[in-house]
């Protein structure tokens, strides 16, 4: 054997061990990634997996399922995509789309991530700049006791019964409270109360309702101490409020409207807006965007929107649609057509704001309902 022979076996022998190390190293890397992207402890949890598949569309599983039963193939062509495997396990491992070029940005670029949410419709000055912040302070530290500067606000109208109750209000952030009223407390990651915070929203709406002859429901489980209990952590807050959800429904066949009150974390230069010398804290409707058939959901929202701007001009920030990761992107609002989230101002509001807002809300809706369910209160 020549030497040029020998060599040229030598080179296929280092390229072969290159090539080789090349493959347990990208094996080795997506490992790694794969490993550090599922929290510690939860490792078998349904919320994790919901995280490892939430940026993946439903046709990709479509896809994967008709590679096994052919005739799904030929049923749902339409709806297939041309997503070869290689593509699926690039996306799986790197949580990139190749379709997306935001997902290559999203998660490198500070600030970037908003842009992977979409605004239905905004008011002037709403932009992917100033959407609303889910709070996200440590279970702790929403637990800690704050002193109250002043009484709550007393809610002196009185609630007429009414028998019939067709909407269902609650609170899955339930600690989210109001700087203006806590003692001291200047850090809005620390603007949590037990007593004085959007629950009290929902009860004041609720009585509002009521004097327009509509009934609402009003739950007040306190779903912080529920985390706290199951040794759950902040961003699993949605898992202990659908339960409640979904059994409020079950029992109550009338219950047709589902609203999630929460207050942003924005400061009062988004989050308030002054009519006729009074100032009142801004609305925001959220929407999931990571659940099939929120078209119905982004349609009511649209509408309450809409028919706060016709009697309320800029009372209403607008409506966006917000998922991905790092967001529950379904929000319960998956039970019903017509639930939606409302951020009610935000952390530099007070209650007197909110509540003003609050009668606007319930001005408008309560004309939306009548006209949509004339025969609601007479059945």
């Amino acid at each position: 054997m020549s030497r040029i022979q020998k060599g040229k076996g030598h080179n296929r022998i280092i390229l072969k061990w290159l090539m080789g190390w090349v493959c347990i190293s990208i094996l080795l890397f997506a490992i790694i990634g794969f490993t550090a992207t599922i929290p510690i402890g939860k490792r078998a949890s349904h919320p994790m997996l919901n995280s490892l598949t939430e940026d993946f569309d439903s046709s990709i599983y479509l896809t994967l399922l008709a590679t096994e039963v052919k005739p799904l193939s030929y049923h749902f062509k339409d709806k297939l995509p041309n997503t070869s495997m290689s593509e699926f396990f690039l996306q799986f491992i790197t949580k990139l789309n190749y379709s997306d070029m935001r997902t290559l940005f999203g998660n490198e670029l500070p600030g970037f991530h908003p842009y992977q949410h979409r605004i239905i419709i905004g008011q002037e000055g709403t932009n992917y700049s100033n959407l609303p912040v889910e709070s996200s302070a440590p279970l702790d530290i929403i637990l800690e006791d704050r002193i109250v500067v002043d009484e709550v606000v007393e809610i002196d109208e009185e609630e007429l019964e009414v028998e019939e109750q067709s909407v269902f209000i609650y609170n899955t952030h339930n600690r989210e409270s109001f700087l203006p009223h806590l003692d001291e407390v200047k850090d809005p990651n620390a603007a949590f109360h037990a007593e004085l915070n959007v629950t009290l929203i929902s009860e004041y709406l609720k009585k509002n309702l009521a004097n327009k002859g509509i009934g609402a429901l009003v739950d007040q489980t306190d779903f912080t101490q529920v985390l706290h209990d199951n040794g759950w952590e902040y961003w699993q807050s949605y898992q202990a409020s659908k339960p409640i959800v979904e059994e409020a429904l079950a029992q109550n066949q009338r219950v047709n409207y589902v609203f999630d009150i929460h207050r942003d974390s924005r400061r009062r230069e988004d989050t308030t807006l002054t009519i006729s010398g009074e100032d009142y804290a801004k609305l925001f409707f959220v929407i999931g965007a990571d659940f099939e058939g929120n078209e119905s959901n982004i349609e009511f929202a649209t509408v309450l929107h809409e028919k706060l701007e016709e009697n309320y001009p800029g009372l209403s920030r607008g409506v966006v649609a917000m998922g991905g990761a790092g967001r529950n992107g379904v929000y319960n609002q998956n039970v019903s057509d017509n639930a939606v989230l409302i951020e009610f101002g935000g952390v530099d509001n007070t209650l007197e704001e909110i509540y003003r807002s609050a009668d606007a809300f319930a001005e408008v809706f309560a004309a939306y309902y009548w006209d949509a369910e004339p025969t609601s209160g007479n059945e």
